[in-house]
């Protein structure tokens, strides 16, 4: 084993670490209802976002690169939402980081860090690491390198994002957190539809049926 990856596997069970802590500092209270501000809160890092922001219509989907249901949604039923909801105007959609283990936490700072504030690079990375969650699992230093690298990122790049440099972790850490006690996330993928949790993923019918009486006109 090099010790780059030795440094990478490290760095990825501290960031374990932080994340069992996270989930375990306070345990779910009892249910709320949300206020369309702590609902639209922005983190540190900023919301990485496609659509209209004026949209009838704005959904939140918290999510993990390492969840099976969030690549089965990516694959099955946003790429749909995307022609028929986003690109026409129809919807704000919103995308949050909440990392369920520390490979997760890796692949969103590179996703972060290949975007920096374009939303259509972050998602055309976020789409590319959930094709490839097979290979993330198994292997996800090379994965993420790899990603990256195709990306545009030089190895240096890559290393500082994911390896050397918490900031960004941290700050997906802190948004993770605040979904986790303030709005009650719990899993993923779970789904805020203006402002209101929607905690399975739906079909593309059950979406349509969902937003079409939310839109104007």
């Amino acid at each position: 084993m090099t010790a780059l990856r030795r440094a990478f596997i490290s760095a990825l069970a501290v960031m374990a670490l932080l994340v069992a802590l996270g989930a375990s500092l306070s345990l779910p209270g009892a249910a709320h209802a949300q206020s369309p501000e702590e609902v639209s809160k922005v983190g540190a890092l900023g919301d990485m976002a496609l659509g209209p922001k004026d949209a009838s219509v704005t959904v939140i989907e918290y999510a993990s690169m390492t969840c099976p249901h969030c690549a089965a949604f990516a694959k099955e039923v946003f790429a749909k939402i995307k022609t028929d909801y986003i690109d026409t105007g129809k919807v704000h959609y919103i995308f949050r980081e909440f990392p369920l283990d520390p490979v997760a936490l890796g692949a969103s700072a590179l996703a972060r860090c290949v975007a920096k504030d374009d939303a259509a690079k972050y998602f055309a990375t976020v789409d590319t690491l959930f094709k490839q969650q097979n290979d993330l699992a198994s292997d996800p230093h090379t994965t993420i390198y790899r990603v990256g690298k195709e990306a545009g990122l030089s190895e240096e790049m890559i290393k500082a994002c994911v390896e050397d440099d918490p900031k960004t972790q941290e700050a997906i850490m802190d948004g993770r957190g605040y979904a986790y006690d303030t709005l009650k996330v719990t899993g993923t993928p779970f789904f805020f539809v203006n402002g209101k949790p929607l905690e399975a993923p739906p079909s593309f019918e059950e979406f349509e049926k969902l937003v079409k009486p939310l839109l104007k006109g």
